[in-house]
C-alpha cells in the first residue's frame, strides 16, 4: 500500500474508529483518502454504494461504518443494530468485489465471542456457544460479516480480512447515555456529578465484570498496520 493508493475509509467522516484510522493515514503521509457522510453516500443503499464504487474506484477499503452502541441500545434497538449492520457490511463487502478493490479491512467486535467464553479469549473459541443475550444481534450481523469476508477469499480469490476489537475509547466517542459504550458513559455521569455536585454516581450492574478497554488510535495504528503487512 503507498502513499498514493486511494484509499477509502468507510465511517471516516465522524466515526470513532474511521476517524482514527484517517488521522493515522494522514500521519504516515497517505494522500488520497476518500471519505463520505451519509448524506454523500448512504451505504444502507446498494445502489448509492455502486454509483461511488465505479466512480471512484478506491484501491483499499477500511469497513469502519457501522451502527454501534452500548448495552441500552443494543438491548432495545435489536432490529436496527442487525439490518443496518448487515446492509452496510452486504453493500460495501460485494462493490469491493464487484469493483476489484485491492484489499479491505472489516471491523468485527470482541462481542462476536461466547457469553461464557474463557478468559482470555482464544480465537478458536469463535462461534463455540451462546452469544451474550443484550447484543446478539449486533454480533451475529458481525459474525456474517467475517463469514462473507472469508467466503469472498474462498471464492473468488479476494483478500478481505477481519480484525475485532475490544472496547473502544478515545476522540469522537459517543456521550449519549442512551447509546454510549460503557468508558463515555461512565465519563458522562462522573462529569455530570461533579459540575451538578451530586454526592454519588449510579452504574450498572454489581461490579464484578471485568472489561478490556483500547485506546482508539492504538487499533487505528493496528488497522493500518495490518492493511500493510498481513494478507489471507
Amino acid at each position: 500500500m503507498n502513499k498514493r493508493a486511494k484509499l477509502f475509509v468507510a465511517g471516516g467522516q465522524s466515526g470513532l474508529v474511521g476517524t482514527a484510522i484517517v488521522r493515522n493515514l494522514k500521519s504516515k503521509g497517505c494522500t488520497n483518502i476518500l471519505t463520505r457522510s451519509r448524506s454523500e453516500v448512504n451505504l444502507l443503499n446498494m445502489a448509492e454504494v455502486k454509483s461511488f464504487f465505479s466512480k471512484e474506484k478506491p484501491e483499499y477499503v477500511f469497513l469502519a461504518a457501522a451502527k454501534v452502541g452500548g448495552i441500552l441500545a443494543n438491548s432495545t434497538q435489536k432490529a436496527d443494530f442487525i439490518y443496518d449492520n448487515l446492509q452496510i457490511q452486504n453493500n460495501v463487502i460485494y462493490c469491493a468485489w464487484k469493483y476489484n478493490v485491492t484489499k479491505l479491512i472489516f471491523l468485527g467486535s470482541s462481542c462476536i465471542y461466547p457469553k461464557l467464553a474463557k478468559q482470555p479469549i482464544k480465537e478458536e473459541y469463535f462461534m463455540t456457544g451462546p452469544l451474550e443475550p443484550t447484543n446478539d444481534a449486533y454480533a451475529v450481523a458481525k459474525i456474517a460479516g467475517i463469514k462473507m469476508c472469508q467466503s469472498f477469499n474462498d471464492q473468488y480469490g479476494t483478500n478481505f480480512i477481519s480484525v475485532m476489537p475490544t472496547n473502544l475509547y478515545g476522540p469522537n466517542d459517543n456521550f449519549d447515555l442512551t447509546e454510549a459504550h460503557v468508558l463515555p458513559a461512565m465519563i458522562r455521569k462522573f462529569h455530570t456529578a461533579k459540575v451538578k455536585k451530586h454526592k454519588e454516581v449510579v452504574l450498572w450492574g454489581d461490579g464484578s465484570p471485568r472489561r478490556e478497554f483500547l485506546y482508539v488510535d492504538d487499533m487505528a495504528d493496528a488497522c493500518v498496520f495490518l492493511m500493510e503487512h498481513y494478507n489471507v
